[in-house]
């Protein structure tokens, strides 16, 4: 996931990677006489896995009722939670919901902790699910299992009606789901979206969804919420996109999210924001070419390239940082590493980063063309691992080597920064 960050002096933006793992493990009692634990659990684990079919059933056909039902009833507390959290997605247009039942992580007679899956896709947006952890505590009266807690599972995070009631705003490409912001502030990001869609399958011509699924909750801190991390971690950071890396045809890829940081996104001005939700958007679309073999200089200079080439701003403009390293002859000796992009370090140096990679990009589109751009990307996110698949993409699409490009990039930065 790449997050943004405007520089201090309201030049090009700034960027982080993100990525977070989750682990889950199962706690089986054990005992003498394991096959009827063991027995006794695969049993818990289908009853909740029918109660929970219920549960779902009841938030796809709009069943307050039936959604309540499922709920614990001695748990006064928590049904008006529950009650809060199902109006909340009223508005949100859903065409699946389901859960799966991952593991029973306690069990005591009546009752038991269940580590589940909620898997969601939004109505003409997603074309793979979002998947969420969710621990759930049930208890069970007369032989029927009941919801009396329901939370994040351990590294998971809540969605955006966790949050507050959902606002849904409709573009041509784009639907915008926000919390607490106003109707004229979901609309503006959907408008820029709808720009931005056209632009990014100009750059990138192979199929995608072309729809882009936005968040907008009301805070930093909620933000953070979304993405389970601390707030101070995207503080001035205008927007991220969440996602699951394409597998190279092994298995679909989980939806995306971008998500817009309300209070960063605002002090932009049109450029900015255009160029932030370009960017974003081209992550997107490029989402089931990109895997573990590329590199970020690759991923995030792509979409750097995408976002700018339609603008009217020269090299210099864009590339502020690495303008004056060129011009006091502080050439850069190789492309950036993964490292580089890390978003603790140096702001300069992180912004250098991201501009040498843009222009590696660049050069790329300049001198091959477009096509073997997007080529050389497809091609380097195709290779099963991260060994060799530059090198490789290099030879078979742009008939080069990373030592022969390197040294046309650093000539590249001389030309046009120097």
């Amino acid at each position: 996931m790449a997050v943004r960050r405007p520089d201090a002096r309201g030049g090009r933006p700034r960027w982080r990677r993100r990525a977070a793992g989750l682990a889950l493990a199962a706690l089986l009692t054990a005992s003498a006489c394991t096959a009827p634990a063991d027995a006794n659990t695969s049993l818990t684990a289908r009853e909740i896995d029918a109660a929970l079919e219920h549960r779902a059933a009841a938030v796809l056909a709009r069943d307050q009722a039936g959604y309540l039902d499922g709920l614990a009833p001695g748990a006064a507390k928590f049904r008006a939670a529950q009650r809060t959290e199902f109006a909340n997605l009223a508005d949100v247009p859903l065409e699946s919901w389901t859960y799966e039942v991952l593991g029973i992580t306690e069990q005591d007679g009546e009752w038991a902790t269940a580590e589940v899956e909620l898997r969601y896709r939004i109505a003409g947006y997603d074309t793979a699910p979002v998947a969420t952890r969710r621990t759930l505590e049930l208890s069970r009266d007369g032989g029927r299992w009941s919801v009396y807690a329901d939370r994040p599972a351990e590294g998971a995070s809540d969605q955006l009606w966790h949050q507050g009631e959902v606002d849904v705003v409709r573009g041509a490409h784009s639907l915008v789901l926000g919390v607490g912001r106003s109707e004229e502030e979901l609309r503006q990001i959907a408008d820029t979206v709808d720009l931005a869609v056209p632009a990014v399958s100009d750059a990138w011509p192979q199929s995608w969804a072309r729809r882009v699924v936005v968040l907008v909750p009301d805070s930093t801190e909620s933000m953070a919420g979304l993405l389970g991390s601390p707030e101070t971690s995207y503080r001035g950071i205008a927007a991220v996109t969440t996602g699951e890396a394409g597998t190279t045809g092994k298995r679909p890829a989980i939806a995306d999210r971008v998500i817009v940081n309300p209070q960063a996104y605002a002090t932009l001005g049109s450029f900015g924001q255009r160029v932030v939700l370009t960017h974003e958007t081209t992550h997107v679309a490029t989402r089931t070419s990109t895997s573990a073999a590329t590199p970020v200089w690759l991923s995030e200079g792509f979409a750097d390239w995408a976002a700018y080439r339609a603008e009217d701003r020269t090299p210099d403009l864009i590339a502020p940082e690495l303008t004056g390293a060129v011009q006091r002859g502080d050439v850069p000796a190789a492309l950036p590493v993964d490292e580089d992009f890390g978003f603790d370090g140096d702001p300069a140096a992180l912004a250098r980063a991201y501009e040498s990679a843009w222009m590696a990009c660049a050069l790329i589109a300049e001198r091959w063309g477009q096509e073997k751009l997007t080529a050389f990307y497809a091609a380097v996110g195709a290779h099963p691992k991260r060994d060799g698949a530059v090198e490789q993409a290099m030879d078979a699409v742009l008939g080069t080597t990373p030592e022969e490009f390197t040294a046309d990039w650093r000539d590249y930065l001389s030309e046009r920064l120097g």
